[in-house]
């Protein structure tokens, strides 16, 4: 099951699309479905019970986060919170090593088929990698700028707790009190941290206060204008069901007494406890920024988390080199590209004139906010009605575009992508940063366009959620590797299906793939060469026409997130090594709706598990003919 970090990072069309029963039904295996209580244990085959156990395992996982219920769109525990502590990470892990020894005494490996062999092999994996993961208890950073629960936890309770009956606003108000909970048990983890001698760099300090800050701000807590986050939220919920007839004022003004009750005596405290040590604490930062080897533990903590990362057994020295070589590759396809548009100068120079032309951005005002949100929804709209051509299974959920909310808003941070629900009632969101344009050049806006939406993130996660014939607990899997080399790869899958007519549009697009070509040597750079922040940020500058805001906040974001960022590149290049021999070994016969519906019908995976299953399915292809 995800964790609550990864969604918060996580992490990123338009109409909903419809697939045919029997395009759905011809990528998935059919022996793969659920097996219905009903059915007679003594005729079902081992790969049905072992989905019948899963689907009960699952839930009994499921139950003990209420969060990821709600991030599920259902209401169960809907007035509950996690607790956010150690000792509930180490039940969770003790249920999930408990359910591995059970899975692997109550049923014969030999007995099933193929995709029930994937479900077993992803549950160890995932106990694994928790495992190995939960033997770093102090490195982790607990609160940074970059995925702090300080911003997400307030965020969570405005667009996913919806309300839609007063007992909703009920179980709101008391949630309340649970999320104050949570951050002070998160706070305790951050001291623990730095006790054994794990702290983010100050500028990480400065952005915690500061989005911190920004959540407690405003009424009911001040005397200001304007409402803070939470308080506006909950007016504009009570206000809707006092609109729908499901209140009267009594109880409108009832409910929002209770949620001011709740803000003041429980969620300010905590945000207050919060802010006044990391001011404190401040003076320990790190002034100058470098990776987490000089941790306790650093060398082997940052190796884990490339290999998590990865899912591969890549080493530092060997991504760093295949960084170094995509950046060489990358820089020449730049160049013919600069010749043909015509420029004269050098490569530096027509990065300058790309970064400083008035044509290549919006106005920074709410026109030209509004006309980056409007153009990227049309690219969408395009892209979209070639997806037929290239995938038999396609999403039912819809997706929007939004700017992200004011309280956690960066200037030059990352758009990102968030889920909708599985049942497609809320939509997912492609989120962007729209406080400073100068950071959101038109030329690159076309590419983050479909690795956000279609046929990128809102796809691949959209149909995950969907699928029917997997046990649930793959369908919120979740592999960086998987869904950012995806991501990364939709940007080259959407040049051949017509996407980027403009020259310059496709240019951004090798700006956006080199973007993830550096991560792995500025990663790999920081975190196992001793690079410091401005080194990084130098390396960065030189190689690709990114606004400096946009670098400074890259380069900050892989420092407090170790590993995460060498995912995209890497498993693009999986992506395109098993497309490559895939068609090599089927010639005629290979099929790109088949591979694209291999690829994301059996949910999010570990890359050698991806590519056992695309050899799977050559294998189909080869008798079949």
């Amino acid at each position: 099951m995800r964790s609550l970090i990864s969604i918060a990072c996580a992490v990123a069309a338009l109409s909903a699309c419809q697939p045919s029963n029997n395009q759905a039904e011809n990528s998935q295996a059919p022996n793969a479905q659920a097996a219905s209580p009903a059915i007679e244990q003594s005729v079902m085959t081992e790969s049905e019970k072992l989905n019948q156990w899963f689907d009960v395992k699952y839930e009994e996982q499921l139950q003990t986060s209420p969060l990821m219920l709600t991030f599920l769109g259902r209401k169960d525990k809907y007035d509950e919170f996690n607790l956010m502590n150690r000792e509930e990470e180490k039940q969770n892990l003790d249920w999930q090593a408990a359910s591995v020894e059970e899975l692997k005494s109550k049923f014969d490996y030999k007995k099933l088929d193929e995709e029930a062999k994937s479900s077993y092999d992803l549950w160890i994996y995932q106990f694994e990698e928790a495992k190995e993961a939960f033997s770093f208890p102090n490195n982790g950073y607990v609160f940074t700028q970059m995925n702090g629960m300080q911003a997400f936890l307030t965020q969570f309770m405005i667009n996913f707790h919806k309300v839609d009956e007063a007992t909703d606003m009920s179980a709101y108000n008391k949630r309340i009190g649970g999320l104050a909970t949570a951050l002070s048990n998160l706070l305790v983890q951050a001291k623990e941290n730095a006790e054994y001698g794990v702290r983010p760099p100050k500028f990480a300090y400065q952005g915690v206060i500061e989005q911190a800050q920004n959540v407690i701000t405003g009424q009911p807590f001040d005397d200001s204008e304007k409402d803070a986050p939470l308080w506006a939220d909950a007016k504009k919920k009570v206000a809707a069901l006092k609109e729908a007839g499901k209140i009267d004022e009594a109880a409108a003004t009832a409910l929002l007494a209770e949620t001011e009750k709740a803000l003041k005596e429980t969620y300010l405290p905590a945000y207050q406890s919060l802010v006044s040590w990391f001011e404190q604490d401040m003076v320990n930062a790190d002034e100058v920024a470098t990776g987490v080897a000089k941790q306790p533990n650093g060398v082997t903590y940052y190796n884990m988390r490339l290999k998590q990362s990865t899912t591969t057994a890549l080493t530092a020295e060997q991504i760093h080199e295949i960084g170094l070589s995509e950046v060489a590759r990358i820089t020449e396809e730049m160049i013919a590209i600069k010749e043909k548009v015509g420029f004269e100068g050098d490569l530096q120079e027509f990065f300058k004139f790309i970064k400083t032309d008035e044509q290549f951005f919006y106005p920074n005002n709410d026109d030209g906010r509004q006309g980056y949100i409007t153009d990227t929804e049309a690219f969408l709209d395009v892209i979209n009605e070639k997806l037929p051509e290239y995938f038999g299974i396609l999403p039912k959920a819809p997706l929007v575009v939004k700017r992200v909310e004011p309280f956690r808003e960066q200037d030059g941070a990352a758009q990102h992508y968030f889920p909708g629900t599985p049942d497609g009632s809320r939509p997912g969101v492609y989120y962007a940063h729209l406080s400073d344009m100068s950071s959101m050049p038109k030329n690159e806006m076309e590419g983050i366009a479909y690795h956000e939406g279609n046929p990128g993130h809102h796809m691949q996660i959209s149909i995950a959620q969907e699928l029917t014939s997997v046990p649930q607990f793959r369908t919120q899997a979740g592999f960086t590797a998987y869904s950012e080399g995806w991501g990364l790869y939709s940007e080259l899958l959407a040049k051949e299906m017509g996407g980027y007519q403009n020259d310059f549009s496709d240019f951004g697009r090798l700006v956006n793939e080199i973007w993830r070509a550096v991560r792995l040597v500025v990663d790999t750079g920081l975190h196992a060469k001793g690079w410091t922040e401005e080194q990084a940020f130098e390396y960065f500058k030189s190689k690709a026409p990114v606004a400096e805001d946009a670098i400074r906040s890259e380069v900050r974001r892989y420092i407090v997130w170790p590993g995460q960022a060498t995912a995209y590149k890497i498993g693009m290049l999986k992506i395109l090594e098993i497309r490559a021999n895939a068609k090599e070994e089927l010639g005629e016969k290979f099929d790109i709706r088949g591979f694209h519906d291999t690829i994301l019908g059996g949910g999010a995976m570990p890359l050698p598990l991806l590519e056992k299953r695309v050899k799977g399915w050559v294998n189909k292809v080869k008798l079949k003919g």
